[in-house]
């Protein structure tokens, strides 16, 4: 590793390091929404386009009752699912008058059965089965069946009413108190209708409005008759959590493929992209979006941001504040960033293995959870917007743009012998770069910018003052109209920028030498739907490259930006061609880098070479240059020669940092014609998988076991290893410390579980230790049926958010 920790966090002027504070065992209180108020609300200052921008004061309040580290997930005594089935008082009404006395003849409800099990068609029908929940939750734009228990039978003269209520001022003109009499047209496209009544039982039929506002909503039932009116007791048990509906046409979320749905709302793991375009690594990502404790855990975000219950049902604001929230600068959101290779004072990026142990433990004290790095803050958004019922992937972009004067182009400057000026060079290229693409109606810009919108909870610049980004049209980027929101300038550039090469001149001034411009976006990818194969998703982002409609959306694009007319200063005549070659190696091996040089002309050509190496972190920020060759070639027309340069182990060991990355900068002089040569090229160092080997057949409630091994690749000791493993379904985060690893050693760890729920299910792992990072192993394990046929384990719902 380098010497000491790097202060520099990846070139993002402004942005402490922030220590994790020591949490506390217990929640702490949350503090006084009212002191918040004293400055402009988020709103104001984020998102000043949104319907929601002018939401009352009053719907700034603390958190929904229960707090942040209340359970949800208690049990319900008593059977569930049939109308024959009566289930015990929650305790006696109130009538109008508020005397507590029942009268003779009132219509009084004793019980509401909200057929809420994970196996009653109510769940099943919603795609809600999964959530390791006893409470309802249901998508909005479906309807839902219940069943009220009465004192006596239904009359025809009596009058019934459902409530559903959020927030700390309930408002029907907000949408945060929903009124429902049954048998009439309610407010907002919600309605009731009985659907059976027998004897003393009352089944009804709710159906939700497609616009309603998302979170857990308080219910209640309201009776008038001749005796008098009566109100039924809000109950806990009886909460409902109201989510996105992508199979709703009448929902902007709504998506029209099920096996999208299947894939981007309903699948609990996935793969991340990371290293180069040319050595593409994977890692499996546990999402977890219906482990228990975790939907609490996406509600609480938006709590914690204040965000009004009134803008609760728009996508495109709930997105936007869940980019602001999944990164700690500004409001102490759920991940503190970290670039600087020192990770002391939390967990290492690379160690996780999902997003479930970030959120539950966010959710238990209340603190930032350290440390995140692109793919983890991407990995909890893909979390926490398919548990509220948004489809969406992660992404991962290779060679990622990082413009920092909003030119829309990568500039890098270079002294009169083309050795890079760092101190200049503020743009960088990040080896690869993993956001979020989330499908959603766009009712806030012009028609033809639904679907795809990008959300990047990475910290890298502010929107509006505050570090979110998006949702921004894909389209708007593939076309280059920087004007539409959000935050379409930053993206852009991400994908589609060129890279302009600067040289100092004699006078001190820099002119263009160079520009690349299929140097930015090389790739794009995601998983590809029912498989672990990548998807490569360019196409959606950017026409191809060099094409017309290519060149006119950068062009279009760089003349929005700070120097418009970066393109008329070029220069031309280009018959020397350069190719880069890096061998793939494995951390621990020497490695040679070669660069090939190919005269394309018909006259005889003279280039004189160097050749600089250096480490880099992802980001591309570059630590010192610890190896350089020159050489001088020549070129018979139409001949080729490699010039290599051979890395030794020793050589590059002591300069390691995160992820084992390398940059060699090339530039070029050609004697006779003037041409400038550079080119910047990345590659990595690959490390190790872990291998697991399930030792016998997996059922739901039974423990199983699962053997894991790895073999040291270093020839040096590992300290203070650390195993995580964790899956959905299988096991919740665990955290194994083994010690120390000798060098070149294998060894073999043997770990149970028990499966609380059936079907294919992924079993991750991870390896850390400060000598070696990003060693990932993963296992699919097929789950049976509990026998007796019980789909569920009782752990699943009785296991805590602790």
């Amino acid at each position: 590793m380098m010497d000491g920790p790097r202060s520099d966090m990846g070139r993002w002027g402004g942005i402490p390091l922030q220590p994790p504070t020591t949490p506390s065992p217990e929640p702490e209180p949350e503090p006084d929404r009212r002191s918040r108020r004293r400055g402009r609300s988020f709103w104001a200052r984020c998102c000043s386009c949104c319907s929601c921008r002018n939401a009352a004061d009053d719907d700034w309040g603390p958190e929904p009752s229960g707090g942040r580290g209340s359970s949800s997930g208690s049990r319900r005594p008593g059977s569930r699912g049939s109308d024959a089935r009566r289930p015990p008082s929650r305790g006696s009404g109130v009538n109008a008058a508020g005397d507590g006395i029942i009268r003779e003849g009132m219509l009084v409800v004793t019980a509401v059965d909200l057929l809420s099990c994970r196996s009653d068609q109510n769940r099943r029908e919603h795609h809600t089965d999964e959530f390791e929940y006893d409470e309802l939750i249901v998508r909005r734009g479906q309807p839902f069946d219940m069943v009220l228990f009465l004192t006596r039978p239904y009359e025809s003269s009596d009058r019934i009413t459902l409530e559903l209520l959020i927030g700390n001022n309930p408002e029907v003109g907000k949408g945060t108190h929903v009124i429902i009499p049954v048998g009439k047209k309610g407010s907002g496209g919600w309605k009731a209708q009985m659907t059976k009544a027998s004897g003393q039982n009352l089944n009804l039929r709710v159906h939700t409005s497609p616009n309603a506002i998302i979170g857990k909503f308080q219910f209640t039932v309201r009776t008038q008759s001749d005796a008098g009116e009566f109100q039924l007791p809000f109950d806990p048990h009886n909460e409902i959590y109201i989510l996105f509906n992508p199979w709703c046409p009448e929902d902007i979320v709504y998506v029209d493929h099920e096996d999208w749905r299947q894939e981007y709302v309903l699948n609990e793991s996935g793969r991340i992209y990371y290293g180069t375009e040319a050595q593409i690594g994977e890692r499996t990502w546990n999402y977890g979006q219906f482990d228990h404790g975790v939907l609490d855990a996406c509600l609480y975000i938006l709590d914690r941001r204040g965000m009004p219950y009134g803008g609760r049902g728009d996508p495109v604001s709930v997105s936007r504040v869940i980019s602001a929230m999944v990164n700690s600068l500004d409001d102490n959101g759920v991940l503190i960033g970290n670039w600087s290779g020192d990770y002391s004072r939390g967990t290492n990026p690379s160690a996780w293995v999902g997003s479930v142990e970030i959120l539950l433990s966010y959710l238990r004290t209340g603190y930032s959870v350290p440390y995140g790095q692109c793919w983890v803050f991407a990995g909890v958004t893909t979390t926490v917007l398919r548990c509220l019922g948004l489809a969406t992937r992660t992404v991962t972009n290779f060679n990622s743009a990082h413009d920092t004067d909003t030119s829309l182009t990568m500039d890098i400057y270079f002294d009169e012998n083309m050795k890079p000026l760092e101190h200049l060079n503020h743009d960088s290229v990040w080896n690869f770069h993993v956001w979020n693409d989330c499908w959603m109606k766009r009712p806030d810009l012009p028609s033809g910018f639904d679907g795809w919108q990008v959300v990047d909870a990475t910290p890298q610049e502010t929107s509006s003052g505050i570090f979110c980004c998006g949702p921004c049209s894909v389209e708007s980027i593939k076309n280059g109209l920087v004007y539409m929101k959000y935050d379409t300038p930053f993206i852009f550039a991400e994908v589609n920028s060129d890279k302009v090469y600067w040289q100092r001149q004699d006078d001190g001034s820099f002119k263009i030498v160079y520009v690349e411009e299929k140097a930015i976006g090389t790739l794009i990818v995601t998983k590809a739907i029912g498989s672990n194969m990548q998807d490569d998703i360019t196409h959606i982002y950017k026409h191809p490259e060099g094409s017309e409609a290519e060149r006119k959306a950068v062009e279009t694009a760089a003349a929005h930006g700070s120097k418009p007319n970066v393109y008329a200063t070029r220069d031309s005549a280009e018959d020397v061609a350069m190719q880069v070659e890096a061998q793939d190696a494995v951390m621990g091996q020497d490695l040679t880098v070669s660069v090939m040089l190919t005269n394309r002309g018909s006259s005889r050509r003279t280039v004189k070479l160097h050749l600089y190496l250096s480490v880099t972190f992802y980001t591309g920020v570059t630590g010192t240059i610890f190896k350089e060759t020159k050489k001088e070639v020549v070129l018979a027309p139409g001949a080729s020669e490699r010039v290599a340069m051979p890395v030794a182990y020793k050589e590059y060991r002591p300069h390691l940092v995160d992820q084992g990355a390398m940059l060699l900068n090339v530039s070029g002089h050609v004697k006779e014609s003037g041409q400038v040569l550079a080119k910047q090229h990345t590659f990595r160092l690959r490390t190790p998988d872990l291998s697991l080997t399930l030792l016998g057949a997996a059922v739901v409630g039974q423990e199983c076991e699962v053997q894991i091994v790895f073999k040291n690749p270093l020839p040096i000791t590992l300290t203070n290893v650390v195993f995580r493993l964790e899956g959905s379904g299988l096991q919740r985060p665990k955290i194994l410390n083994v010690g120390d690893i000798g060098g070149n050693e294998t060894v073999t760890l043997r770990q149970t579980f028990v499966p609380v729920r059936p079907g294919p299910r992924q079993l991750i792992a991870s390896l850390d230790s400060p000598q070696l990072s990003q060693v990932h192993g993963v296992i699919q394990v097929d789950v049976a049926p509990a026998s007796g046929g019980r789909g569920f384990s009782d752990a699943g719902g009785d296991s805590r958010s602790g």
